[in-house]
């Protein structure tokens, strides 16, 4: 079985609980992650899951029309107030997941180096 730290396990399980509310097609995934997840009193984290989720879903809606193709429906200003809003939110993600790691204990950490999430 593969392991992941915590910093990647919060945040892949908070995508694979989105995409299963999206689309009920990844019960499994789902699964694999949760059960990782039993390892840890996610009791403190909860709100940061939660958090990470509604992020996901942000970035979800901002990204749709772009992974539909239809990114050439949209002014080239929304694309970029779309590209940036993005960034910001991956910003918030990476605090997220470093704050989890650090309450379950975890040294493993997302690291950015000038970056916006420093």
């Amino acid at each position: 079985m593969t392991f992941f730290p915590v910093v990647e396990l919060v945040d892949r399980y908070s995508i694979a609980c989105l995409k299963y509310d999206k689309t009920h097609a990844n019960q499994e995934e789902v699964e694999f992650y949760k059960s990782q997840l039993s390892n840890y009193d996610i009791s403190s984290i909860n709100s940061e899951i939660t958090e990470l989720y509604n992020i996901h879903s942000q970035i979800w809606d901002l990204e749709s029309q772009l992974k539909s193709g239809k990114e050439h429906e949209l002014p080239l200003d929304e694309l970029g107030r779309r590209a940036i809003a993005i960034r910001n939110l991956n910003n918030k993600r990476i605090k997220l997941k470093n704050i989890a790691a650090e309450k379950l204990g975890c040294v493993v950490r997302e690291i950015k180096k000038d970056h916006l999430s420093e």
